[in-house]
């Protein structure tokens, strides 16, 4: 396994000056240390792309500083990152929560001359020199689809939102309604801003299940923070029950972290679309490295079937994320298969 890691490694630094997309080096460069503030710890999902990270910047010969924790909290995220640059951080990686907050520290980071890239989120404002993420509309559509057709196009949903303060959280919960009004209107749908917290998710469903009995899917938004209340909570209303029992209730997530791949095979939830945490940590690395060396991109497919579009404030790589069921959970090329 550790060869085959190592020879992927290889295979991609040889391939970063003739990417897919384009990529050419500029003057100045040199490399540099690495900064990365991880932007939570009380996710499954974040805690295995934590684990992910000093195994790729191992790989990829990353000069890797000590991570810092902005535990979902902006403040701590500026002063972490002002801790690293004090500390000669040459390139930031960060994952902001809240990417309509960060408009100022990207300023201050910009005019030092210190790229940023930024991982699963997208900032609203601030100039990024890549952001590392998979295309978050597709994965409402997907969701919508998903239950959509379980339902038969009738019916009522739980849609558990993240944070609407987070371009991830609007994505999935604009493209899960746009796509359920436009394909099935005949379903309501109940949509709950849980802020990304597991207890608000909890109380939310709750209440809905109460005032709606009748309800047969659930969307959430992150399995991560959201699968452990939303289980808790079926099962305390004698609803945690396989598919093929009417009070079943479809449940369908975001993540593709290892605990809902086993929920999946208990026939507990139905299915969810797996974020690449590992793609996502060797990707935000490998353009932290590219970036310290001075190389540019342009929008194009890349050699690691993914495209990068253009931003109005820089440049996203938009990776794949695949809907999981029961016919594909045991994929052993699934991130959440691999993850230990």
């Amino acid at each position: 396994m550790k060869f085959g890691r190592a020879v992927a490694a290889a295979a991609l630094l040889a391939a970063m000056t003739a990417c897919g997309s384009g990529a050419t080096t500029a003057g100045g460069g040199g490399g540099g240390k690495v900064g990365i503030d991880h932007p939570r710890a009380d996710s499954d999902f974040w805690n295995s792309y934590i684990k992910y990270v000093p195994q790729m910047a191992e790989e990829l010969k990353v000069d890797l500083m000590p991570a810092t924790n902005s535990q979902n909290d902006v403040a701590k995220l500026v002063n972490n990152v002002q801790a690293l640059i004090g500390q000669g951080a040459k390139v930031i990686v960060m994952a902001p929560q809240d990417t309509g907050a960060v408009a100022n520290i990207l300023q201050q980071l910009e005019n030092k001359k210190i790229p940023v890239v930024t991982v699963d989120t997208r900032p609203d404002k601030g100039k990024v020199y890549m952001v590392v993420r998979a295309d978050n509309r597709a994965y409402g559509t997907k969701a919508c689809e998903f239950l959509g057709e379980k339902l038969g196009g009738k019916g009522k949903v739980v849609q558990l939102q993240g944070s609407l303060g987070s371009i991830n959280g609007r994505d999935r919960s604009e493209a899960f309604l746009d796509c359920m009004k436009t394909k099935f209107p005949d379903i309501t749908v109940f949509s709950e801003p849980t802020e990304w917290e597991g207890t608000k998710a909890a109380s939310m469903l709750q209440t809905r299940l109460e005032q709606n009995p009748d309800i047969k899917g659930i969307y959430m938004h992150a399995g991560g923070v959201h699968l452990a209340p939303t289980l808790q909570v079926l099962k305390q209303k004698g609803l945690l029950v396989p598919p093929d029992d009417p009070k079943h209730i479809f449940v369908v997530s975001n993540d593709g972290i290892p605990q809902e791949f086993e929920s999946i095979r208990k026939g507990e939830i139905d299915a969810t679309v797996s974020q690449p945490a590992d793609l996502y940590a060797k990707y935000a690395l490998y353009y932290a490295k590219a970036a310290a060396e001075g190389k540019t991109f342009q929008p194009g497919p890349t050699d690691h079937d993914s495209t990068i579009i253009r931003l109005p404030n820089g440049l996203e790589d938009q990776l794949p994320a695949p809907l999981v069921t029961k016919e594909n959970v045991d994929d052993k090329a699934l991130w959440g298969n691999q993850a230990q």
